[in-house]
């Protein structure tokens, strides 16, 4: 089965390969030739996940690919700080600003915390998957579903640990005491929000 996950992040792409079923080959956008920006303009998740699920469901119809492609699925992440009414929420990536990176993301996360006593957050992933639906001989056409994975925990007081990517070095997920960023690959792919959405994913494939 070959599914093209609506993202060029190597590190989100590394992650879901690593879940994944190993039937499932994954495509990035670079692989099917799309170089655009798609611009997230919904005022949730969903609406972000299911923008970009269409967006390159249609462009993979309006090129075609040299191999087939039976499925296209995207996600959309939410960091929602209890104390900060759940901001950054759906502009989590670019809560900095649009020219934003991690680094200023976190530094701002620090920063409307400081002296702060509740701490809790949690990371929600929403997917969103368009694929054909099998009409016995009739036209196909396309259907759409979501799944949702998300993870309970606390924000760290400083910055802890220099593995994966975004927020992790600040994200102390709900019975550890380190980061993400200071847990071993393994452990983050088997409880982070993305690694419960994916795995949702899966039992629909």
């Amino acid at each position: 089965m070959n599914l093209v996950f609506a993202t060029n992040n190597a590190h989100k792409l590394e992650e879901v390969r690593k879940i994944l079923p190993s039937t499932c080959v994954l495509l990035s956008l670079r692989d099917i030739g799309f170089f655009g920006d798609i611009e997230e303009t919904g005022k949730t998740l969903e609406d972000n996940s299911l923008l970009k699920a269409r967006t390159i469901w249609e462009y993979i119809n309006s090129h075609p690919q040299s191999v087939t492609i039976d499925g296209v699925f995207a996600d959309d992440t939410g960091l929602e700080i209890r104390t900060l009414n759940n901001q950054p929420g759906v502009r989590t990536a670019r809560w900095a600003g649009d020219d934003h990176n991690d680094a200023a993301n976190r530094q701002k996360a620090l920063h409307l915390l400081r002296g702060k006593t509740d701490r809790s957050a949690r990371f929600r992933t929403v997917i969103t998957l368009i694929m054909e639906k099998d009409n016995a001989g009739t036209e196909n056409e396309p259907v759409a579903a979501q799944v949702e994975g998300k993870v309970e925990g606390r924000m760290a007081e400083e910055e802890r640990g220099d593995g994966g990517f975004g927020y992790d070095s600040l994200f102390i997920p709900e019975g550890y005491d380190k980061t993400f960023a200071e847990l071993p690959a393994e452990t983050k792919n088997s409880i982070s929000h993305r690694a419960r959405a994916v795995q949702q994913l899966s039992m629909i494939l």
